[in-house]
C-alpha cells in the first residue's frame, strides 16, 4: 500500500515531505480498519483509489469491516496518554491533522472514507 501510494503521488509530482505524510494518514487508516473494523480477516479486503484536482488529492478508502466514523472520534489528550504510557491512540490524530478535509460513509456492505490533502504540486 505505502508503495502504491508513494508511486502513484510522485507520478502526479506531489512534493516528497508531502507525500511522506499522506502517505502516513492512509498507511494508518489502512491498519486500523484491518486491525479493528476487519479483525485481521484475511477474506477482507481495503480498496484503495486515488485522484487528483487542481487543489490537491483525493483518497476513497473503500473497506466491507465494521464502521468506524473517524470524524465523531474524540481524541484522547496527548498527556493523559504520556503520562498512563498508554500505547496507540494517536493514529487517528495524525490522521486529522495531516489532512485537510475527512468524510465518511457507511452503508450495510460498505464503509467509505474519503481524505483530501492540499497540494501544491511541483513543476
Amino acid at each position: 500500500m505505502r508503495k502504491f501510494v508513494t508511486k502513484v503521488l510522485h507520478e502526479h509530482s506531489v512534493p516528497d515531505i508531502e507525500t511522506n505524510m499522506m502517505v502516513l494518514a492512509v498507511d494508518e487508516v489502512c491498519a486500523n480498519i484491518i486491525i479493528h473494523g476487519q479483525c485481521s480477516d484475511l477474506e477482507d479486503y481495503v480498496k484503495i483509489s486515488i485522484s487528483f484536482n487542481k487543489e490537491g488529492v483525493w483518497f476513497d478508502i473503500i473497506d466491507k469491516g465494521a464502521a468506524f466514523d473517524i470524524i465523531k472520534y474524540n481524541e484522547p489528550i496527548l498527556g493523559d496518554l504520556i503520562r498512563t504510557k498508554q500505547k496507540g491512540g494517536v493514529g487517528i490524530m495524525l490522521v486529522k491533522k495531516i489532512m485537510d478535509k475527512i468524510e465518511f460513509d457507511s452503508s450495510p456492505n460498505q464503509n467509505t472514507l474519503r481524505l483530501f490533502k492540499n497540494v501544491t504540486f511541483e513543476k
